[in-house]
């Protein structure tokens, strides 16, 4: 894991297009993420305000032909390998199942996921299935209505529950959980919210909470830390490393198992013990920046390189601009190519800086919030 070294003398961004979105320290991204929107309808403390958020135009955010445009470019010319599309809040999106239908008529075997917070997707599973939706993640921080209210201050973990029934029952699966832990608020739920999801084969992730709030609020000490969710987890269950190679994934899977004595552990670890696994994202304490695969765009077309850069790259004009004289549509495409894949060549190294340490005192929180920069 770690951060990778930087090379003594930097080369040219590479001009071939075998080569892909490779950056200066090798790193190579193949896992696309298109944010589809900065709005959402709910109002999470760790990335929203209460109110007050503007909102990009709709003329602005890219048209379902102009993504599904920028994912032939990834997949046919820069070796984009996976696609996710985020928000804000992907599901307010009306023409999301013609967004991924395209994707999928282009792809046919692309793997093509959403992030959501499950509002609406009773009534949506099933279309979203037949236009070719691979799988989904759900945020999902707490079972109980009150801090539900409390973390995205809207009443509405019933809509999410359904949801998340329906998508199972439509076959978006695996459906993955993800977690933010909030000290004195629901970080006491952690071997609830494991249970629940085993029970329902869930793949459940808890992620450290980001310095990515609108309200800049965030702070290293109120934090919940990856040995923190594993201290909580442990206290119902057993963690062991899971074997398979994490292979670039943000998050570290562990085995688990029901919590035994000493003597049953001694007498008693195989494997069909497993009731399955759970993911720790641990961005801030146990950074896994060297092996990031991934490229992000934004709602309205700029490409960010990192989650905590100050530096965006857009694509839409060139989407839009007519073709100049004798120049072909090809040509074009390997213009967005090119500014995409310079876009990546300047990568940082990590959390938007030369090193690691989002509590470090150089350290400076982009502007954009999560809801605004896509997931």
């Amino acid at each position: 894991m770690g951060i990778p070294t930087l090379r003594t003398k930097l080369e040219p961004s590479p001009a071939d297009p075998a080569r892909g979105l490779v950056d200066r320290f090798g790193r190579r991204a193949t896992d696309l993420r298109i944010s589809l929107t900065d709005k959402c309808n709910l109002r999470c403390t760790y990335c929203m305000p209460a109110d007050g958020m503007d909102w990009l135009p709709k003329q602005d955010l890219l048209t379902a032909a102009e993504i599904r445009h920028l994912v032939r470019v990834g997949v046919d010319r820069l070796g984009v390998r996976e696609l996710r599309l985020t928000g804000g809040e992907p599901l307010i999106r009306t023409d999301l199942e013609d967004i991924v239908a395209g994707v999928r008529a282009d792809h046919p075997d692309l793997p093509v996921s959403i992030t959501t917070n499950a509002i609406g997707l009773a009534r949506r599973a099933v279309g979203l299935k037949k236009a070719g939706l691979t799988r989904l993640n759900v945020s999902l921080d707490t079972l109980d209505p009150q801090t539900f209210r409390s973390l995205a201050r809207r009443d509405r973990l019933a809509d999410v529950l359904e949801g998340v029934e329906t998508a199972v029952d439509a076959g978006l699966t695996p459906v993955k959980l993800n977690a933010v832990l909030m000290r004195g608020i629901n970080d006491h739920e952690a071997p609830e919210l494991l249970a629940w999801a085993l029970e329902r084969g869930l793949s459940l992730r808890f992620i450290e909470q980001m310095p990515l709030d609108a309200d800049h609020g965030w702070t290293r000490e109120g934090m919940i830390t990856a040995q923190e969710i594993r201290d909580r987890l442990s206290t119902r269950f057993d963690l062991s490393p899971h074997p398979a190679d994490r292979d670039g994934a943000p998050a570290e899977l562990w085995d688990v198992r029901v919590r035994q004595s000493s003597t049953e552990q001694a007498r008693s670890a195989a494997d069909d013990d497993v009731l399955g696994t759970v993911g720790i994202i641990a961005s801030v304490t146990e950074p896994f920046c060297g092996d990031c695969k991934r490229t992000r765009i934004t709602a309205e077309g700029e490409v960010r390189s990192c989650l905590f850069s100050h530096e965006e790259f857009g694509l839409r004009d060139l989407l839009r601009e007519p073709l100049a004289a004798g120049e072909s549509a090809d040509e074009r495409d390997s213009a967005i190519a090119d500014r995409w894949r310079a876009a990546m060549w300047i990568k940082p190294a990590a959390h938007g800086m030369d090193h690691v340490g989002l509590d470090s005192a150089d350290f400076v929180q982009p502007e954009r919030s999560m809801s605004a920069i896509g997931g």
